[in-house]
């Protein structure tokens, strides 16, 4: 990816963003362009015009920590988006393009250990493109319409995409969509140079209008924890809170878990999915008020 490029449309999509009076400014006479100014932004970073015209132009090599720093407050940038910046300004250093240790294509003995004995909780391992490594029984189970007929590597971005059942597995589709762009954004910030991600946004980039759109907008998000909605063709609706975390011996590899409420319908579906999982056969898909049928 062209990491000047990238640098270039963050910057000036983060300053469209944000109005005069969000920062305290005056307005004075009407503007061609939604957002700041670039001199505004230069005098809330406390620099010189021409510098800040430099930096979002996409030169951004050697620029210090500080200055990034009052980047980020000037234009309001969240914990994800100063992450993405100071990501960036790493690809854009003399020392880029020193290749970066791939993650693992498959997970070790004993994490494949640790997921089988997750027996309640569905759980899985990705890597920062999204591709699925390796799932539980229960994951496997909750991720049914995804792993069915999918070409490996099993990739969420992929199925959100380019699936049509992806419409009916996640209620909020936009939200799922927006999230699943937004994490390759990152990654494309942490890792430049990984050749599958880009096949991946141009494939993506290619087949799916609304991939284009998303990605254009340079959106980027943590993914630490929160809650997602399934409508899952066995056993219906399920709202679950999910914990991404990091394997420390396997960088660039995370494990995803999900739970339910304790005493909720989602518990109760995900009861049942593990039932189904168990025994496939005795469950048959959920009628249209969620509830799954037995044979």
């Amino acid at each position: 990816m062209d990491t000047r490029s990238e640098i270039r449309e963050f910057l000036t999509s983060r300053r469209a963003r944000i109005t005069p009076d969000q920062v305290g400014l005056a307005v004075y006479g009407s503007r061609r362009v939604p957002g700041l100014r670039r001199e505004e932004v230069a005098v809330l970073a406390g620099v010189s015009v021409p510098y800040y015209t430099r930096l979002e132009r996409g030169d951004i090599k050697g620029v210090s920590e500080s200055v990034l720093e009052a980047l980020a407050r000037a234009l309001q940038l969240d914990d994800a988006e100063r992450a993405h910046l100071f990501d960036l300004a790493r690809a854009a250093g003399p020392t880029a393009r020193t290749r970066r240790r791939s993650a693992p294509r498959q997970i070790r003995p004993s994490v494949q250990r640790i997921l089988d004995a997750m027996t309640d909780a569905p759980a899985l391992v990705q890597n920062g493109r999204l591709d699925v490594l390796a799932a539980n029984r229960l994951g496997q189970a909750l991720y049914s319409p995804m792993l069915a007929n999918s070409t490996p590597p099993v990739n969420h971005a992929r199925f959100t995409f380019l699936d049509q059942r992806a419409q009916d597995f996640y209620p909020d589709w936009d939200r799922a969509a927006n999230d699943g762009v937004a994490l390759l954004r990152a990654e494309a910030g942490r890792n430049p140079y990984d050749r599958a991600l880009t096949d991946l946004v141009g494939e993506l980039s290619t087949r799916s209008p609304e991939f284009r759109v998303r990605w254009a907008a340079h959106n980027v998000r943590l993914h630490q924890t929160g809650a997602k909605h399934f409508h899952h063709p066995i056993v219906g609706d399920l709202t679950l809170t999910f914990e991404m975390l990091e394997l420390a011996a396997d960088p660039g590899l995370n494990l995803l878990t999900y739970s339910a409420e304790p005493g909720s319908r989602s518990e109760q579906g995900l009861r049942l999915l593990a039932s189904w999982a168990a025994t496939p056969g005795e469950l048959e898909p959920a009628d249209k008020t969620g509830t799954p049928g037995r044979r």
